[in-house]
């Protein structure tokens, strides 16, 4: 079969006005950037009825591959083929991964959005100006500190990073200032990647430019010498960081293969932050189209317990179906199969590795709204194990469970399954927090978390992490909601536990205040907010010739 990148060069693409108009989108509300790709003017205040909202989510992401993202373009494309105004609400990849692992990210094969090469690459270069923005009060905050430090502020406490969109691992700690007196004060300092920036995540959870600039206000940047917090806006600089990112907070339209209109924009690290699109892109998916798909980082007892405990109140509205990706081949390497025999038919570790699948399914019950499991089906997965699965899924789970195989055929090998989702969206059904913001204690909070999601018993806080509790709750942030930032490859904290772990512990390292995101992060275990690069880096395959075709984007 083609590449990907092979697939989406032959892709004959319509005009993006011409998407555009499919949703009613007018041409004052479009920013063109080319033929196919625009910026669309969205106000979020204007007064429309919103579509249902389906949230795809995933099993434990492995070595194996779940193909979430193929998932979610195919079931839209599927919609399309049932005559359904739909649109998608997507992250947009980044560089970092792309060149590092996991090459593309904008689904695969025949479930694609495109233009592939301009998504994974530069797009609108919304990106680059979250970076720039960053960077840019890092600079201001040194600036400060050099020229008589008027806040008194401690650079041994300086809490915010710089950042870049590379998997760059030599700069995670470093030292800057050195150089003599014109060259700035001396202290530590570290690289994170753009997407675990707190800027993208406040991108990502604003509705408008003056509540992205309150946001950024709120910013918390370090202590004082006498540990009293400091904020971006005693700096005074909310407004010029805000005009850096005046047309990044704008959502971007592209288009699928199948020509579906396609909202990508924004993309937080879903271990350090909240892993989700942007609000405007998801509210703007909602307003023009009768159904809006979105999806959520990594797998469910991460993206998808974010979106609900921290994007949906932001929102303003719940999923009206959950869909929970599946495949043979992650199962059975959960079961314990070797990872270099997966094309082999193996029940027995298929068996013992569903029970991965089990606990996805029955903690995103307990939000209450229906959850469906779309099995993507690979061309090795045998007739045995798919039925299997899928008698396991109806009879055992008694959820609605369906194969998809867009990757190879496209929308319409979706659409048994995008009929399961349109009935699934018209029950009548009652979201159920899964803790009380406001009344709830940030223990109550991780707890909640640890055990109704994670299937863990307990969690324990280390001498740090309890006293950044104290300090936080004295500060008033206790009613905050809480990220749990954990390893993606596992329901415990420890990547190497596979399947569904019983009686664990999550150990809680340090919490950390995310103001202008208005949320908590707990840290646990190793979590690497900035990644490095492979020993074979998917750039090392990458290449383009003189009339400007691109080989080797995954």
């Amino acid at each position: 079969m083609k590449t990907d990148v092979e697939i989406s060069q032959e892709a004959k693409m319509t005009s993006i006005t011409a998407i555009a108009k499919k949703l009613g989108i007018k041409d004052e509300e479009l920013e063109q950037y080319g033929n196919y790709k625009a910026k669309v003017n969205f106000d979020p205040s204007a007064p429309r009825t919103d579509g249902k909202l389906i949230l795809v989510t995933s099993i434990n992401p492995t070595a194996a591959g779940e193909g979430k993202t193929t998932v979610t373009i195919g079931l839209g494309d599927a919609f399309t083929e049932l005559h359904k105004k739909v649109a998608l609400a997507l992250r947009e990849p980044s560089l970092g991964p792309v060149m590092g692992m996991k090459g593309g990210a904008t689904g695969g094969g025949y479930a694609q959005v495109i233009p592939m090469e301009d998504i994974n690459l530069h797009f609108t270069g919304d990106f680059h100006a979250l970076t720039e923005a960053h960077n840019t009060l890092s600079a201001l905050i040194d600036n400060h500190i050099q020229h008589g430090n008027e806040l008194n502020l401690d650079p041994r406490q300086v809490t915010w990073k710089r950042v870049m969109d590379v998997n760059d691992r030599e700069l995670r700690q470093i030292v800057v200032g050195l150089g003599g007196r014109t060259s700035g004060v001396p202290r530590q300092d570290g690289f994170d990647i753009t997407v675990a920036s707190e800027l993208m995540a406040i991108l990502c959870l604003s509705n408008s430019l003056s509540d992205l600039k309150n946001r950024i206000s709120r910013i918390l940047i370090g202590y004082t010498y006498d540990r009293k917090p400091v904020y971006v806006s005693d700096l005074h600089v909310q407004g010029a960081l805000t005009l850096l990112l005046k047309d990044a907070i704008k959502p971007n339209l592209v288009q699928t293969l199948e020509h579906t209109p396609a909202f990508i924009h924004g993309g937080p690290f879903a271990n350090i932050a909240h892993g989700c699109n942007s609000i405007l892109a998801t509210k703007a998916a909602l307003a023009y189209g009768d159904y809006a798909i979105t999806e959520a980082g990594f797998g469910s007892d991460l993206g998808a317990e974010k979106f609900m405990d921290i994007v949906a109140p932001r929102l303003k509205k719940t999923p009206d179906c959950v869909v929970v990706v599946a495949t043979v081949r992650a199962l059975k390497l959960n079961g314990g199969a070797d990872k270099h025999d997966l094309n082999t038919e193996n029940l027995s570790a298929l068996k013992k590795g569903i029970v991965n699948l089990k606990r996805h399914v029955e903690g995103m019950q307990q939000y209450g709204k229906p959850v469906i499991v779309a099995v993507n089906k690979f061309a090795t997965d045998s007739d045995d194990e798919l039925t299997y699965l899928l008698n396991y899924v109806r009879n055992d789970l008694k959820v609605t469970g369906e194969i998809i195989n867009s990757w190879a055929q496209g929308g319409k090998a979706g659409v048994e399954l995008a009929r399961k989702v349109i009935t699934a969206c018209d029950q009548p059904a009652d979201f159920h927090e899964l803790y009380n913001h406001e009344e709830s204690t940030v223990l109550e909070k991780m707890q909640a978390i640890v055990t109704r999601i994670y299937g863990g018993d307990n969690i324990e806080l280390s001498h740090k992490a309890q006293l950044a509790l104290k300090r936080i709750e004295k500060m008033g942030y206790g009613h905050l909601p809480v990220c749990m930032a954990k390893t993606q490859y596992s329901f415990t904290d420890n990547a190497k536990q596979l399947g569904a772990p019983d009686n664990f512990t999550i150990h809680v390292s340090d919490l950390q205040l995310k103001l202008g995101a208005g949320f908590i992060v707990a840290l646990t275990g190793k979590i690497l907010t900035m990644p490095g690069l492979p020993s074979h880096p998917a750039a090392l395959d990458m290449d383009i010739d003189e009339n400007g075709r691109i080989t080797g984007l995954f």
